[in-house]
């Protein structure tokens, strides 16, 4: 057989083939002497593997050692970590299919908002706020923020993130966020040397959970060093002041309520 026989026998493409052969997955058959390549029963034999394998779901670096290993313990454990790997996408693809249930049942009822697009919980978080109500431009900056570290953390970063938010929402200052939120507006025009600045920063770090403090605060990574330095480059100079010296008093702050070391 030729290339494009035993590819159609296999029901593949003689590029795949071709591919197959570069990779060392399919060995080269022996040439005819007009230099084409003649395949037996056997190649199509072990292309038709290939591609089964492929269908369920492995690479085609897994694919090679499964040929390479007689035995057929390294398809099980291949085998194995595609079945875990297909449950947990299952898992993820129900819990996806749920929250547009509900997308689409608010939207059906005319009650859909960007607040739907978030997570349940900071959704929740905004609600208890009253921030989507307020006209205040920091308001409007803390919900960004908080929606922006969301969707670009990774799973672990996000339970982080989240926890902190729960702790945010049930922390004894968490009542003052709008008029946090005024102090810290009205440091838009104002000098870093503005006494409002201590009074705003106050007024924050007691609004501040130790778990966001030190989350914040322990960034090391160029990244995270590089999006605290953009954060804090969208407020104004004294407002930025007011945040920097915030999150130095709660860090400060073991427990809130107590007393600075």
């Amino acid at each position: 057989m030729r290339i494009s026989e035993i590819a159609a026998l296999a029901g593949v493409t003689t590029r795949a083939v071709r591919h197959y052969h570069h990779l060392g997955l399919l060995p080269e058959p022996a040439r005819l002497a007009n230099g084409y390549r003649q395949y037996s029963v056997r190649d199509a034999v072990a292309l038709a593997r290939i591609r089964r394998l492929t269908e369920l779901g492995l690479g085609l670096d897994e694919v090679r050692d499964v040929i390479a290993d007689d035995a057929g313990h390294e398809l099980a454990d291949v085998l194995g970590e595609l079945d875990a790997d297909l449950a947990r996408q299952e898992a993820e693809i129900r819990a996806r299919r749920a929250r547009l249930a509900t997308l689409l049942a608010r939207a059906r009822a005319g009650r859909l908002t960007t607040d739907d697009e978030l997570s349940p919980e900071l959704a929740d978080f905004f609600a208890e706020l009253g921030t989507q109500e307020t006209t205040s431009p920091m308001a409007a900056k803390d919900r960004e923020l908080l929606a922006l570290m969301e969707t670009a953390a990774d799973p672990e970063e996000r339970d982080r993130l989240m926890a902190a938010v729960r702790s945010m929402a049930a922390a004894p200052g968490a009542e003052r966020a709008h008029e946090v939120y005024a102090l810290l507006d009205a440091l838009a025009d104002a000098d870093v040397a503005d006494p409002r600045v201590d009074e705003a920063a106050r007024a924050l770090a007691d609004c501040l959970p130790p778990e966001l403090t030190a989350q914040i605060t322990a960034a090391t990574t160029p990244a995270d060093q590089t999006f605290l330095k953009a954060f804090l480059a969208d407020f104004a100079p004294a407002q930025a002041e007011a945040v920097r010296r915030a999150m130095l008093l709660a860090a400060k702050t073991p427990e809130k309520g107590g007393a600075a070391e």
